[in-house]
């Protein structure tokens, strides 16, 4: 019996071990974000910012946020896809104003859209992601749709 107990609990610590071990490199915490509340009231106040929205083009015509810029970049895994941000660049360079990222859902595209602009340069204080992506924006008020 208290083998097998022992046994149990080193299985027990073992995956414990391993789940802790995943959460270093590429968790949440090693962002940075902003809330829907708080992009809107940077929206408000007239705050300079760069919004750039990776969502693929059909998700971007269906509803945006006014006055980001489409890169159409999701899931920025390809060289095709970097080749997209690439094209915004120089305006994101025109200016120190802070970088939000804009994804469906404020998950891996982001994420990898916010590594590939530290890759380029782009220091991480510019940047961050909105939080839950474009699914969580609920401000019609500054929801735009077609390719305006």
């Amino acid at each position: 019996m208290f083998k097998k107990l022992y046994l149990l609990f080193a299985m027990l610590l073992a995956a414990g071990i391993l789940v802790v071990g995943c959460g270093g490199q590429g968790t949440k915490k090693d962002f940075h974000y902003k809330t829907a509340e708080e992009l809107k009231t940077m929206l408000e106040q007239g705050e300079p910012i760069h919004i750039v929205d990776i969502q693929v083009e059909e998700e971007y015509k269906q509803g945006h946020i006014k006055g980001s810029v489409a890169t159409f970049a999701y899931p920025v895994e390809s060289d095709e896809d970097k080749a997209k941000l690439d094209a915004v660049l120089p305006e994101l360079q025109k200016d120190e104003a802070p970088i939000v990222i804009v994804c469906p859902r404020g998950a891996g595209g982001a994420e990898r859209t916010y590594q590939y602009l530290q890759e380029k340069g782009f220091p991480e204080s510019r940047l961050f992601i909105l939080e839950k992506g474009w699914a969580g924006w609920d401000y019609p008020e500054w929801t735009a749709t077609g390719s305006e």
